[in-house]
């Protein structure tokens, strides 16, 4: 698959609302959950926690996997593979700088979200409160993360 993003998102919710983020996109302001791209190196678990404090200033403490979602961008052709994680958030810090591009955070309802669909980064942001809203929940344990070193290391192993 040519030109794949591999990505997580943060759902978080509170109450009937959820922490969302405006952010600009190629000049154009859109509404997505915390998301971006896993760094090298980064477990998807790690990567969420961080994209989370760096595009809202809150801790995101994930507690499950909602879903996984491919999606296809119909102009570009590009693929996206998003890792979506539930979670709840905490400890707050308003002297943290957003992250370039996220104009603010906002807490809004489903509804309120489909009253701004058009305005959605991608149909992840929907796709996957709606996962959640069904109940779709996978535990954390069922990823794997391997180092380079690790796989190296199992490799020799099973050479011996």
């Amino acid at each position: 698959m040519k030109n794949l993003h591999l990505t997580v998102a943060a759902i978080v919710a509170d109450r009937d609302r959820y922490l969302m983020v405006e952010e600009t996109v190629r000049g154009e302001l859109v509404i997505n959950q915390p998301a971006g791209h896993v760094e090298p190196g980064e477990s998807l678990v790690e990567a969420v926690i961080r994209e989370a404090l760096e595009e809202t200033a809150w801790q995101f403490v994930p507690e499950a996997m909602v879903g996984l979602y491919l999606w296809q961008h119909p102009a570009s052709g590009e693929h996206v593979l998003r890792a979506a994680f539930v979670g709840t958030h905490r400890n707050f810090n308003p002297a943290l700088e957003l992250d370039t591009g996220i104009e603010r955070t906002l807490w809004l309802s489903r509804e309120e979200l489909l009253k701004r669909e058009t305005q959605l980064r991608t149909p992840m942001v929907m796709r996957g409160i709606d996962d959640y809203l069904a109940g779709k929940s996978y535990p954390l344990d069922v990823l794997s993360h391997l180092s380079t070193e690790g796989l190296i290391n199992k490799a020799a192993t099973v050479r011996n």
